[in-house]
């Protein structure tokens, strides 16, 4: 059986195929590394790569976000018309299935280790169901190698692993402990040691949403990540800094960046969301121990909140360029199916838009409480102009001069970004 994986792109997306992305989504190779081997398996980045609707195809596979799923609607329906199965999965159809299933033959709601090869045999049956739905989280104990041979060229960071699925954090804006459950579960160290062991690059990259949640078995595989000599980028918590055994090992064994979800300079905020556990009051001690061990910090910081008007704007630059983070992201509050916020949002009426294709965290979709959603929009499309100027980024090579093979093309990469600013949608489309 010939199967095609599809990671759609947006329909905003322009015509012209990128040259570069930032690193691919893991849920494909996964997906192509739990397929029996008598299958053949294609995965297209839509981003990367044109879509051959009268390929040669058994079976498709969407996986499918927010900002993604109208657009993979319409891959879906246009494959269905050439009487092709479709099969979507990924957060959205889980938290929207009724709405998935006007677009596909079946979908796999939540995680897919425990469906995906029940799916392929209903197929080959021809006894397909319309939903698949697990009633346990997987154990990753088992979980095969990702196929990241299937990838193409193209990417920032294309060798990509992950080693722990789920999150205790109950954070407002968040689906993902929703979706892949309040622990963590973790695969085996040796098992990702050998994974990792076969990747030619010496960079690459670790897909957890927290990679130093569970600091024991952190330190663990740190230790045997040393003799590898990798160097490697991740997501974590500020509160690393705070152990200095876990911040000592990340840097032997080669962490040159950590992802961190500051969220927001406001206490409030945090709050609010359910995440007091970033302190910061401590936030300069700790980002200057990660910069004592040559990590750089990429900080991802959310406006929107009812607590912020448009001083939040300047006290975040402030902040950032006080502490001297390296990197930024700046995101809008967007109220996902699955949250907290979205059903806060959606019962007092205050989303204006609901065209998916704006919920990708750079649109307002909703009335912010104490700015207007034009200034929302303005204020952050102009953080991104201001800190990814050209000389702030020469300002900032000289800090990352150990890194630069990294550091410029993702510092470019943001100055594109910051030159290409998004609209705010039509209201009430």
């Amino acid at each position: 059986m010939k199967i095609l994986l599809i990671a759609p792109e947006s329909k905003r997306a322009s015509k012209k195929k990128a040259i570069l992305v930032p690193f691919p989504q893991a849920s494909l190779t996964i997906i192509a590394g739990l397929t029996p081997k008598e299958h053949s398996v294609t995965i297209i980045d839509e981003r990367l790569h044109e879509i051959d609707y009268d390929g040669d195809y058994d079976l498709i596979g969407i996986t499918v976000m927010t900002a993604t799923s109208i657009h993979a609607y319409q891959i879906a329906d246009e494959f269905r018309k050439r009487n092709k199965k479709v099969v979507l999965g990924g957060i959205h159809p889980s938290f929207l299935p009724d709405e998935a299933i006007q677009h596909a033959d079946c979908v796999v709601i939540g995680e897919a280790e425990n469906l995906w090869k029940i799916v392929l045999d209903d197929f080959q049956k021809g006894q397909i169901k319309k939903f698949y739905k697990s009633e346990e989280l997987p154990c990753l104990t088992d979980l095969p190698p990702a196929r990241l041979d299937l990838l193409g060229k193209g990417y920032l960071l294309k060798n990509v692993f992950q080693t722990t699925r789920g999150c205790p954090h109950n954070c407002g804006f968040c689906s993902v402990s929703t979706f892949n459950g309040r622990r963590y579960r973790h695969r085996p160290v040796e098992k990702i040691i050998e994974e990792v062991s076969r990747c030619r690059s010496r960079m690459i990259g670790f897909l957890d949403d927290n990679i130093v949640g569970n600091p024991k078995y952190s330190k663990e595989l740190f230790r045997a990540l040393i003799p590898l000599k990798k160097k490697w980028v991740s997501q974590g918590t500020v509160k690393m800094a705070e152990d200095e055994e876990l911040i000592s090992l990340a840097q032997k064994c080669g962490c040159i960046s950590l992802f961190v979800g500051f969220e927001s300079v406001n206490e409030m905020n945090l709050e609010e969301m359910h995440k007091q556990f970033n302190p910061i009051e401590k936030y300069q001690k700790l980002i200057d121990n990660f910069h004592r061990h040559h990590i750089m910090v990429v900080g991802s910081f959310v406006f929107g909140f009812d607590n912020d008007d448009l001083s939040v704007f300047d006290d975040t630059l402030k902040f950032i360029e006080d502490t001297k983070i390296d990197f930024a992201t700046f995101n809008i509050l967007t109220p996902l199916p699955g949250t907290e916020v979205y059903e806060k949002f959606k019962n007092s009426d205050r989303i204006f838009s609901h065209d998916w294709t704006n919920y990708d965290f750079s649109h307002v979709v909703y009335q912010p409480a104490k700015m207007t959603p034009q200034e929302l929009q303005f204020g952050h499309n102009e953080l991104y102009r201001k800190f990814y100027t050209l000389p702030k980024i020469i300002k900032r090579a000289f800090w990352n001069w150990r890194y630069l093979g990294y550091f410029l093309p993702a510092s470019l990469y943001y100055n594109w970004v910051s030159r290409n600013p998004h609209q705010l949608p039509n209201l009430h489309d």
